[in-house]
């Protein structure tokens, strides 16, 4: 059993990659900033913001997962295919209602969560295995659906003000989607720290043989986190209509690796049992800023995914480090407990 010294260490250890992404944060903004002073400004802002609320949903979705040791790359299909569904809705009736739409999407995107699950915890397959070939399945439902219907794109004129409003709108100069993102994450946060379903996420991740003998539901919870998830990623598919207004069958494309790249590089272990949903979306703002940041540094568009991909290299090293310094210092903690008389009370 997890001693509580080693408990505090390794929530000491985390607490201090979220304080690195802030600082790394601020470093690139003021690299941009000094380049450009425009960066900085109150649309820059608006802008940096609203980039990374879409990514900032995902990951949220994401970071369950991982914390449970499970991961999904279907998020990037996912998204294109609740997007492309916002389109066909408005193509069918122009009046449709948005939260008609918003509710559409989420829904498709728990069903796909739900079937990634059921394979996961139910027919216990690999998330990795699933989540690969629903990546390629649910890709390819969307192209038969743009080539059944007819419609390879669906454009911005194609919908209602009222749900592009959405996207482009904000409150007291803060986007909407901002304001949707930081209220998910909220409601996130506060479900993991304070209810039991939640913590036992973290129990899940970090030992699923000891989560399964403590009494833990592991095949219902980890289920949960894929319907969880997948309802964000159909919300996040909405929204990326709603903002961009152009869709077609290859939306999302490519998106899985930033948002796993977001959740590694906001903290949250990728062998499971730490990290929390705020740093994953402080990861997810970090990547879009160094993303947004990169051509003014004067360093070309294209290395945006290597960026992704070398952040996510760099984030699993330092995760396994951090892991091998705590399991020494819990061995070391324990030795010395042994090492105690009176049966290791000081």
């Amino acid at each position: 059993m997890t001693t509580t010294a080693g408990r505090e260490a390794r929530k000491a250890a985390f607490t201090g990659r979220e304080l690195g992404i802030v600082i790394a944060l601020v470093v690139v903004v003021g690299a941009a900033t000094v380049a450009r002073p425009g960066f900085l400004s109150g649309q820059g802002l608006h802008d940096l913001f609203l980039n990374a609320s879409i990514i900032a949903l995902l990951a949220i979705g994401q970071a369950l997962l991982v914390i449970t040791r499970n991961i999904d790359l279907s998020v990037g299909s996912v998204l294109g295919l609740t997007a492309f569904l916002s389109g066909q809705m408005f193509l069918n009736d122009p009046n449709t209602p948005v939260i008609l739409v918003v509710l559409a999407g989420i829904a498709m995107g728990a069903a796909c969560g739900a079937l990634n699950g059921a394979l996961v915890a139910v027919a216990k397959v690999p998330a990795l295995v699933v989540t690969l070939g629903t990546l390629y399945v649910f890709r390819g439902v969307d192209y038969a659906w743009a080539s059944a219907s007819g419609v390879q794109q669906v454009n911005a004129y194609q919908m209602s003000p009222e749900f592009l409003s959405l996207g482009s709108g904000s409150v007291l100069g803060i986007p909407n989607l901002t304001l949707i993102a930081l209220v998910v994450l909220a409601v996130a946060a506060y479900g993991l720290h304070n209810y039991r379903a939640g913590r036992e996420l973290y129990a899940i991740g970090s030992n699923p043989d000891a989560a399964r003998l403590a009494g833990i539901p592991t095949g219902r919870r980890v289920f949960g986190a894929f319907v969880i998830s997948g309802a964000l990623v159909g919300l996040g598919g909405v929204l990326h209509a709603a903002y961009f207004g152009t869709i077609n069958a290859s939306v999302g494309t490519g998106e899985e690796l930033s948002v796993v790249a977001a959740v590694v590089v906001g903290g949250v272990a990728i062998f499971g049992g730490s990290g929390t949903v705020v740093g994953a979306a402080l990861g997810a703002l970090l990547l879009t800023t160094v993303t947004g940041a990169l051509p003014i540094l004067g360093v070309p568009a294209f290395w945006q995914r290597a960026v992704d991909g070398a952040a996510l290299l760099v984030a699993i090293s330092l995760d396994r480090a951090v892991m091998v310094r705590l399991a020494a210092r819990l061995r070391a903690e324990r030795a010395r407990r042994r090492a105690l008389p009176s049966g290791g009370v000081e």
